[in-house]
C-alpha cells in the first residue's frame, strides 16, 4: 500500500505528517510506503497512491483524485491520525 502525505511545500510539515502517519500505522499494526509530496506534484503522484493524507485546505486544492483523501486537522494529534487511518483502511 502507498500513502501520500501532501503538504504545501514538501518540507517540514510534510516530514512531520509522514512521521505521524508512520507512527499511527505502527500503532494499528499496518504497513505502508509513505511518501511526501508538495501540492505542486501531488496530483501526478496521486495516480500511484492508495491513500492521501493532508489538510482540508490542500485537499480542496487537490480536487478530484483517484485515491481516498483523509484530512487531518492537527498533525501532532496522533489519536486523530489513528482514528482516521483505521476508518480509511477498512475500505481498502
Amino acid at each position: 500500500m502507498k500513502i501520500l502525505a501532501v503538504c504545501g511545500m514538501g518540507l517540514g510539515s510534510g516530514l512531520l505528517l509522514r512521521m505521524q502517519v508512520e507512527k499511527a500505522l505502527q500503532r494499528i499494526g499496518k504497513q505502508a510506503d509513505v511518501e511526501v509530496a508538495d501540492i505542486g506534484v501531488a496530483r501526478a503522484m496521486a495516480q500511484t497512491a492508495d491513500l492521501i493524507v493532508t489538510t482540508r485546505e490542500l485537499a480542496e486544492r487537490l480536487g478530484d483524485v483517484k485515491p481516498r483523501v483523509i484530512t487531518i486537522s492537527n498533525f501532532v494529534d496522533l489519536e486523530e491520525m489513528i482514528r482516521k487511518l483505521k476508518e480509511a483502511l477498512q475500505d481498502l
